[in-house]
């Protein structure tokens, strides 16, 4: 049975590209204009296959509010300083993390997330530069997205964040060359689902894990809502895998056999519920309460792995419950990423780069800006 911290290591291994042990894981101006409106997805898109639960709630009150003048500086700072690092070939990441489609990917988003989209907006090139690494780096015949000759272990975590910013993109833009990718893309994840009902490393129907599982079920909502079909037994089958990983406490294991719980991947387990159209149910009941109990700990992030993972995924299941949970949630994180962005305006990620700790904070502090269509209410 894998360790925690031997998770978390191997976690660390394929977002940047590079082998992995085989066990279990766990130049831009300031942004000082006004902000772009980001176009919504064109028009209402009939529900076919999956995702056919009712619908998640109205924005919750007050959130343009809750963007404080301090927050809105802090996130201008942060996005002026990730545009300066964008790498000449159109990706993000530094170190061993140079190149990384999931950091490029997470970068994108964080741009959109600010109300730029391909194109438009005081960050339209960066978002179209980045857009364009992933697209060269799509597999024309598959669909797999992965920088070529790169040594991996698990490139279906980079998959899943390269196919969600590939459908965010699309849905603000209906451009017809990043349908053509997104399509292959997503077909690619349909078709590697395992027979629990979920996904691992590789692009292979063998087992499953609840951090690759929740990149694919993500890309899958994001590419269903900008109006590609997904069948529904792929979510049937993500749902069912999901709440086999739930422990009585509440939180989520890493695997749907015997494990602990742990914030981050327990964040991750009740996104992958909501993305699969689970919003009424015992499970994200139980799971919201596992999380509010790190409330106290906001400020102690280390004391955990994945700090910026974990509360990437927790804003995420806290925007879409909405109501007091959020309103006490966000705030508290939103304060606290404050408090830890660096004089240059980015946030620190040693473990990773800082790149990609600077997308995770960024996207976090920008949700109720409501412009990511995958967070649209």
């Amino acid at each position: 049975m894998t360790t925690p911290r031997l998770a978390s290591a191997t976690l660390l291994l394929l977002l940047a590209g590079q082998a992995a042990p085989a066990q279990d894981p766990a130049p831009a101006p300031a942004p000082t204009e006004a902000k772009a409106q980001a176009p919504k997805a064109a028009g209402p898109v009939k529900e076919e296959g999956g995702f056919t639960e009712p619908r998640r709630g109205d924005v919750p009150e007050g959130a343009a509010e809750q963007v404080t003048p301090e927050a809105d500086q802090a996130i201008n700072s942060g996005l002026a300083w990730l545009a300066k690092q964008q790498n000449a070939d159109g990706s993000f990441g530094s170190g061993a993390y140079r190149g990384s489609i999931a950091v490029t990917s997470l970068a994108g988003l964080a741009f959109m997330g600010n109300g730029s989209s391909p194109g438009r907006g005081p960050f339209g090139t960066h978002v179209d530069k980045a857009l364009q690494y992933i697209m060269d780096n799509t597999d024309p015949r598959s669909g797999f997205i992965a920088v070529p000759n790169a040594a991996t272990h698990g490139p279906m975590y980079s998959h899943g964040f390269g196919a969600l910013f590939l459908a965010e993109a699309y849905g603000m833009s209906r451009r017809p060359e990043l349908r053509e990718k997104l399509a292959k893309s997503i077909r690619l994840i349909i078709d590697t689902q395992n027979k629990e009902g979920g996904w691992r490393y590789q692009p292979v129907r063998n087992d499953a894990d609840i951090s690759v599982t929740i990149c694919q079920i993500n890309a899958l909502r994001a590419a269903r809502n900008a109006g590609l079909y997904v069948p529904k037994e792929t979510v049937d089958g993500c749902i069912r895998y999901v709440k086999q990983a739930q422990n009585p406490d509440g939180g989520f294991r890493y695997m749907s056999q015997s494990g602990p719980s742990a914030f981050p991947r327990s964040a991750a387990g009740v996104v992958a519920l909501y993305s699969a159209a689970v919003y009424d149910a015992k499970e994200v009941d139980q799971g919201i309460s596992y999380l509010k109990q790190f409330m106290p700990e906001i400020k102690f992030g280390q004391r955990y792995n994945h700090y910026f993972y974990g509360h990437y995924y927790a804003a995420q299941a806290m925007w879409i419950r909405g109501g007091e949970d959020w309103n006490v949630w966000f705030p508290a994180i939103r304060d606290e990423l404050i408090r830890r962005q660096l004089p240059g305006g980015y946030w620190q990620e040693s473990g990773v780069c800082n790149e990609y700790g600077t997308a995770m904070a960024l996207i976090i502090m920008q949700m109720p800006n409501n412009y990511l269509p995958i967070f649209q209410r």
